[in-house]
């Protein structure tokens, strides 16, 4: 491992403690290392995130995405990351729970752009589907959204891909945790909800399909 692996591992797993979470195990650093790279080159010409600096990306991006990544529930084989981005938290999910098959989905061309080159840098088995997510004709273990725009709606049409028994994950605030949760409908029974590391107003909200019989 180089010496700036090294300095991005020791980062990042200092931040995931300070967040009271375990560190990044040595066979994913160079993962999240190449991610960073990649992140902050294209995001210098693109601007793939308002958040530019080094530690900023770490903090929030990634250990946010880490934290979902580890509490998405056991059994999930499918996930459709809705409206990705700059991957996240498609990208870390696909590194931390590589039993997942993940789908970014990211209708900006030249963000599905960036997210074909990570995969392929990374060695990721995800795949892009640059379009519109509602236009996948699914269903998927598990959709998650973050920092979506019109965040209301993108959850009835990601809620719509989702199987009985299968997971909304959504990354939202407090504050905008009930219009989110009546979005999904009904067919949602939802778990406590997860606070995220660096915000107090940060949450994951989980939410089970039930399956529903329609006579």
């Amino acid at each position: 491992m180089s010496a700036e692996a090294g300095s991005v591992g020791l980062r990042l797993n200092a931040l995931l403690a300070r967040a009271g979470m375990e560190p990044l195990g040595d066979a994913l650093v160079p993962g999240f290392e190449a991610y960073l790279a990649l992140f902050l080159r294209w995001n210098a010409r693109l601007n793939l995130s308002a958040v530019r600096d080094e530690e900023g990306i770490l903090s929030r991006h990634f250990v946010e995405s880490i934290a979902c990544a580890r509490a998405l529930p056991a059994g999930i084989a499918t996930l459709l990351d809705f409206g990705s981005g700059p991957g996240l938290p498609g990208i870390p999910i696909a590194l931390c729970r590589p039993e997942i098959a993940v789908t970014l989905a990211e209708s900006q061309g030249k963000k599905a752009a960036f997210l074909q080159e990570a995969i392929r840098t990374l060695g990721l088995t995800a795949k892009v589907h640059a379009g519109r997510a509602e236009l996948l004709g699914g269903p998927f273990d598990c959709v998650a959204l973050r920092a979506v725009d019109r965040m209301a709606w993108a959850v009835r049409a990601g809620a719509g891909l989702v199987v009985p028994r299968g997971w909304l994950a959504l990354m939202t605030t407090r504050g905008e945790l009930t219009p989110v949760q009546a979005a999904a409908g009904e067919e949602f029974a939802w778990r406590r909800p997860v606070e995220l590391p660096g915000s107090e107003e940060r949450i994951l909200a989980l939410g089970e399909r039930r399956h529903i019989d329609r006579l």
